[in-house]
């Protein structure tokens, strides 16, 4: 019955655009999309790299999600952690997935992010 995961939404704050631009587009090097007509006067934004797509909603009031996150796969931890720290973001180390290293970032809303690399 399905066929594979069109986005994943994430909530931000109203006027949060400038910030989701700053992280998702030059931190996590995603490629901002156009929103569609009417959606796009509700505010947020929408990103895409390959096959990635995460939709940034308004939510009022707003509540960051600390426990369900989305998990990016990268082809390289270091180079993610390199170009977190040139953004003078910090990240959580966490080793308890079998056949992965991963770090858990949050975005500027709050939000959990995880980046995993798989182990060869």
């Amino acid at each position: 019955m399905l066929m594979g995961l069109h986005h994943v939404q994430l909530a931000m704050p109203k006027g949060g655009e400038a910030d989701a631009r700053a992280f998702y587009g030059e931190v996590l090097r995603m490629a901002e999309m156009a929103k569609p007509g009417e959606m796009a006067a509700r505010g947020g934004c929408w990103f895409e790299a390959g096959s990635v797509r995460v939709h940034l909603g308004v939510e009022t009031p707003f509540a960051p999600a600390k426990k369900a996150h989305p998990a990016f796969l990268v082809a390289s931890l270091s180079g993610a952690r390199d170009r977190l720290g040139e953004a003078g973001l910090t990240w959580k180390d966490d080793s308890e997935m079998p056949g992965f290293d991963r770090v858990f970032i949050d975005d500027p809303f709050g939000n959990r992010i995880e980046l995993l690399e798989r182990r060869d």
